[in-house]
């Protein structure tokens, strides 16, 4: 079933213009965007994947990763077909990578309506769009969140960070956490995973949500050996994050395995993981995680002040939370996030 896209202009000659992420394709009638989602039927775009789930499990928030909104706590966690990038080293290829005309018919409608019921019958605080790339049914995403809103849910998308300004805006209102991507800091790094030729506007839309909108923002950066572990890159990415967004946002620095083309690189080396740490630390982050390790120290939050164990974890498990009333029971420093 299509789905008029409101993320879209009409444009001379039957073209469309997707407004839904930076790439702003503009499709010529009877073709699709790069996502191969959006299609451009006689001048009107078109949503080919509108409330069309291909994936949805109840997750923990750790699972995100989020790690300081609501530790612990059950999400309604969806995806569907498609996305705007091609990487080679996707985790979800199968989703991200499909053949939408093969796939679409075994990814079942689900109205935003019956959607909230199956989050509030599964006992989730919230929900979280995850798994592919949620700018590209964001439609889907937009008729929603007034109802989460309605139904006493959080909201959460997890994102590689394309949107464009107006799609932040549209989801701004509503929107409660902004968990995205940040794959690289130079233009080499993002042409070989996504073909992107400017991708600026990634840090641009993190900084307006957390700023315009007052999103809780968690950035993740995959570290892939020989592609983005260099020191150039990393030191990039904690200056923006410092800068950007602020030295208390949470920075998860997660171990590579390798999935679908990128089957012949190694997994991410533990010390390529720790100098990243360090690196991090070094300009002033105050929580900086280590993901795909499990049962490593850095999977836990830890004081800014004073380093006393605050919030003790294993994978996606929350084993112990000393926190009270969202500060340090030792020194009583203010931990920053939502925690009740």
């Amino acid at each position: 079933m299509a789905y008029p896209a409101r993320m879209s202009e009409a444009l001379p000659a039957g073209q469309v213009r997707c407004l839904a992420c930076i790439r702003r394709c503009r499709i010529p009638p009877g073709k699709r965007g790069w996502c191969r989602t959006r299609e451009n039927r006689d001048g009107q775009l078109y949503s080919l994947i509108y409330g069309r789930v291909a994936s949805m499990s109840l997750n923990p928030i750790e699972k995100k990763p989020v790690f300081h909104f609501l530790p612990g706590s059950r999400w309604l966690s969806l995806g569907s077909l498609g996305c705007n990038f091609r990487c080679p080293g996707c985790q979800n290829w199968e989703l991200a990578h499909a053949d939408l005309d093969r796939e679409l018919e075994h990814a079942p409608y689900i109205s935003p309506a019956e959607l909230i019921r199956l989050a509030l019958e599964r006992r989730a605080v919230g929900l979280s769009w995850t798994f592919n790339e949620p700018a590209i049914w964001i439609e889907y995403i937009l008729d929603t969140l007034p109802l989460a809103r309605e139904a006493g849910l959080f909201t959460n998308i997890v994102t590689n960070g394309t949107l464009t300004p107006e799609a932040v805006d549209a989801l701004g209102p509503y929107l409660d956490i902004y968990r995205t991507d940040i794959k690289g800091f130079l233009a080499r790094t993002f042409k070989a995973l996504a073909h992107l030729p400017h991708y600026e506007g990634i840090f641009a839309a993190a900084e307006r949500a957390r700023h315009r909108w007052g999103m809780h923002v968690e950035v993740v950066t995959n570290i892939i050996p020989g592609l983005n572990d260099d020191e150039e890159t990393l030191q990039g990415i904690g200056q923006w994050l410092a800068t950007g967004l602020g030295p208390d946002t949470p920075w998860h620095l997660t171990r590579f395995y390798p999935a679908y083309i990128f089957q012949d690189r190694p997994a991410t080396p533990l010390a390529t993981l720790l100098k990243a740490y360090k690196i991090a630390r070094g300009q002033g982050l105050n929580f900086v995680y280590l993901g795909n390790v499990p049962g490593h120290e850095l999977e836990n939050t830890y004081c800014p002040r004073c380093r006393a164990l605050l919030i003790r974890r294993e994978i996606f498990e929350v084993l112990a939370n000393r926190l009270q009333a969202g500060c340090c029971p030792e020194c009583g420093q203010p931990i920053p996030g939502r925690w009740i």
